[in-house]
């Protein structure tokens, strides 16, 4: 491989696959479902289209990913068993980032649309009312136009993340800043810690906002314990 690191070492013929930039957290997105172009670009917003494209030949040229073209022209990309493989090795990564990097140096880099899009991966529907539920997060730090998301829960069709007015009623709104809500999600702080100090405010619904901390979907690295604060 043109400039690689020309050793024979396992560990130096998989970094030369597996440690290009962005890489690792394209596998992420794999190991996370996510399958589509555009959903991959959602968990990945600040790489570029043309970049995501050449990654996903490189990895699919290596034997990581396979791709197939369904019956509506659209093409999805999946894990293959040598791809599968990686699971624990890029999880446990994230276990080390959680446990071992300063959560300031993380809360550093904010992203509400990238937040929205993991809090809908990982939300759970089971113990919200048993229809369809719109929840609206209002991030009242930023800009006016980059304020407002919105997340539809549905016990038939699941949930989905909203970047524009879905026109539902809302059950329940919260408000904050993107911090205090990015630091309750990486699992650095809670709902009931952050309510009672003012710094996230829920309006709607009472059987919602008090399980929120239930139903929030949580990085998978939120109950890991952390050594470096």
């Amino acid at each position: 491989m043109r400039g690689g690191y020309g050793q024979f070492c396992p560990i130096a013929m998989a970094a030369e696959i597996l440690c290009a930039r962005w890489t690792p957290l394209l596998i992420r997105e794999f190991l996370c479902g996510s399958t589509r172009f555009n959903d991959l670009r959602r968990g990945l917003p600040r790489m570029s289209p043309t970049l995501l494209s050449t990654r996903l030949k490189e990895l699919e040229a290596a034997g990581v990913i396979h791709s197939v073209t369904g019956a509506k022209g659209v093409r999805e990309y999946n894990l293959t068993k040598a791809g599968e493989e990686l699971r624990t090795l890029v999880m446990g990564i994230g276990v080390w980032g959680q446990r071992w990097v300063e959560s300031g140096l993380s809360l550093d880099n904010l992203d509400p649309e990238l937040l929205i899009w993991d809090m809908h991966r990982g939300l759970n529907i089971d113990p919200l009312p048993k229809k369809r539920i719109c929840l609206q997060f209002v991030f009242d730090n930023l800009p006016t136009a980059k304020q407002n998301y919105w997340l539809l829960a549905d016990p038939e069709t699941g949930v989905e993340a909203c970047y524009a007015d879905p026109g539902h009623d809302v059950d329940l709104y919260a408000v904050s800043n993107l911090r205090t809500m990015t630091a309750i999600w990486m699992g650095v702080d809670t709902v009931q810690k952050a309510v009672a100090d003012s710094r996230l405010v829920l309006t709607g619904t009472r059987e919602i906002a008090s399980l929120m901390q239930e139903w929030l979907g949580l990085s998978p690295f939120a109950h890991e314990e952390r050594m470096a604060d």
